[in-house]
């Protein structure tokens, strides 16, 4: 198996067997005021739209049909996503959006992360000379940087739209003023904040009211925020990011509305009206590493996603992973994992502050001198030094190692795609599920923990950390949204939400894809393996129960089991022309992918 050569697939006949898993019929229109239905996969014509939610997913295929593109089904899609999924994403939050221009066959990026205040320095999170304890960062407006999705939205539909924002935000306006149906997914992740939540009284009236958790099958409403939406709508993102619905947040982040009877010490934060109108979204070229023949786009730095997905896939290319057992196709899968990480911790942070070998990071010239470490029939150590991606040297580790920090698991990813080929694959986040707890009074939206993605203090002090906080810059993230071509046209998109697990998340559903075969949608549901540098290897249950575990425990593997990691959507364009999108089959409650006409339907 080992150092076989790469062989250029068939892909196109892979992917063409995902037809049999979504031919099924529509299903029936839903009887009034019901949610829509949720499937995790649909195949037809006209475009599509894969996000966690069937209210969001349908925001979008709302605007595919009325002639919207790709970039106006996201923005739609991502704010109504903001009334349904509030403790993921939101106006208070940030993320990274791909966006793939069928007419110009070119792929483009835009870098939405909340950026820290000026005032910001390496000791932002430091009390005493000592690292705040990251439950007291998260729970503050320390945390809060300056959101970045309204920027994203303005920045890409400038590029990229063909409506205007007040129409793609009606959609979301409504479900906020109308209401969605309570599931147990919201109720559950409401009660994980409960405590938290009713220490903030804007934030315990709108998603606690009368101090009682939402009911599952009932209507939740956000009237704030639909007059919110409204008001962006009419007057631009600018009015985020200058004059009363700036100050409202400045007030917040500086003087945390807590309730006077609590007992949590809250530190206020120090962003300003300044930060706020200074805030750029960034358009930016997209990292691109070829793989079985394929041309894979993702996000440059700020994020690792792109780079810490495309090293792995080139550590990969020398191994014939389709023909691999699958405790050997999994062990590879890890050990790559575990060197990308490695590398990620060392070199990837903001490029405004820091000297990222992007390019470096990404040949295969650094990926070959970094697979020779893996061995058949041994596990590599994490923390695991880095390589120099400057000087590749064969087998060698750069110095000491430095263990990965820790980042927050929430998050939501959409991925759409429209009738003339263009596809967008978009993450947003507002970090923590819930954010800093802090609702901005009045305008019905949390506000991001996004700062503590920062590293408090180096993890080692021997290792430079590239990732600690500076005036104005982006905390690294993981966030991976990633598009796939083949001759300059689309094969898939896909990305996922998750903390440091999305990069995992991403390759391990590419490679289920490109060399195990799988379906879109059975590549996102297969149980998932997340190595990130850490001496132990999270596990979900179908891996955990399952004999492969002792195979790979017998080479030295050790794990540690994870519920749920990640939750993943994508679309796939068929051979014969139909998209197909997908989503997840349980995860999250399962997710929403919908098409404009399902198939039959030319």
């Amino acid at each position: 198996m080992r150092r076989s050569v790469a062989r250029n697939m068939s892909l196109l006949s892979v992917l063409a067997a995902v037809v049999t898993v979504g031919a099924a019929a529509p299903a029936s229109p839903a009887p009034p005021g019901a949610p829509p239905p949720k499937s995790p996969v649909a195949v037809g014509y006209g475009g599509a739209v894969a996000s966690v939610d069937a209210d969001a997913s349908a925001a979008g295929i709302e605007v595919l049909r009325e002639g919207g593109n790709a970039v106006d089904a996201a923005v739609a899609t991502a704010a109504a996503l903001g009334v349904t999924e509030p403790y993921s994403s939101g106006l208070g939050g940030g993320g990274y959006f791909v966006y793939y221009d069928a007419r110009k066959r070119t792929v483009e990026t835009v870098d939405g992360r909340e950026t820290a205040p000026r005032s910001a320095d390496s000791s932002l999170f430091l009390e005493n000379g000592k690292p705040l304890a990251f439950e007291d960062a998260v729970t503050s407006g320390l945390g809060v940087g300056t959101p970045g999705t309204p920027a994203t939205w303005s920045t890409a539909l400038d590029a990229w739209g063909s409506k205007s924002l007040g129409r793609l935000l009606k959609p979301a306006e409504r479900l906020a003023r109308d209401g969605f149906v309570v599931d147990s997914t919201f109720r559950s992740q409401t009660e994980g904040n409960q405590a938290r939540f009713a220490d903030f009284p804007d934030t315990a009236e709108l998603f606690l009211p009368g101090g009682q958790l939402p009911v599952v099958g009932s209507v939740f409403k956000n009237p704030d925020l639909a007059r919110t939406y409204e008001k962006v709508g009419r007057e631009g993102v600018d009015t985020l990011y200058r004059g009363r619905l700036a100050d409202d947040v400045v007030r917040t982040v500086r003087n945390p509305p807590v309730d006077p009877e609590s007992t949590r010490v809250v530190r206020p934060g120090r962003l300003t009206a300044q930060d706020l109108r200074s805030y750029r979204a960034l358009r930016q070229a997209p990292t691109k590493v070829g793989y079985r023949g394929l041309d894979v786009y993702g996000m440059a730095p700020s994020s690792s996603g792109g780079t810490s997905v495309g090293e792995a896939l080139n550590i990969l290319e020398s191994t014939d992973l389709s023909r691999a057992t699958e405790a050997q196709y999994l062990h590879r899968y890890i050990e790559a994992s575990r060197i990308a990480f490695a590398d990620r911790g060392r070199w990837v942070g903001d490029p405004a502050y820091e000297d990222v070998p992007t390019r470096d990071l990404l040949s295969q010239r650094f990926a070959d001198a970094r697979e020779c470490l893996i061995k058949d029939d041994a596990v590599l150590t994490s923390p695991l030094a880095p390589g120099d991606p400057r000087h590749p040297a064969g087998c060698a580790n750069r110095g000491a190692a430095a263990p990965t920090t820790y980042e927050g698991e929430n998050t939501t990813h959409l991925t759409t795609a429209d009738k003339w080929g263009n596809v967008v694959a978009y993450t947003l986040t507002i970090e923590q599920t819930g954010g800093s707890a802090l609702t901005v009074p009045g305008r019905g939206y949390l506000l991001n923990n996004e700062l503590t993605d920062f590293s408090f203090a180096p993890a080692n002090a021997a290792v430079h950390d590239p990732n600690l906080p500076g005036p104005g810059k982006r905390p690294r993230s993981s966030i991976s949204p990633t598009i796939v071509l083949r001759h300059g046209q689309p094969v898939l998109a896909l990305g996922s939400p998750g903390g440091a697990t999305i990069i995992t998340t991403v390759l391990q559903s590419l490679i289920g894809t490109v060399d195990r075969g799988l379906p879109l949608v059975d590549a996102i549901a297969a149980p998932r393996a997340s190595q990130r540098n850490s001496p132990t290897t999270e596990l979900e249950p179908g891996l955990w129960n399952s004999p492969v575990r002792a195979e790979l425990e017998s080479l030295g593997h050790v794990f540690k089991l994870n519920p749920e990691i990640g939750a993943a959507t994508g679309v796939q364009r068929l051979p014969d022309g139909r998209w197909l999108a997908a989503a997840e089959r349980v995860r999250r409650g399962g997710g929403s992918a919908m098409v404009v006409k399902p198939s039959g339907q030319p």
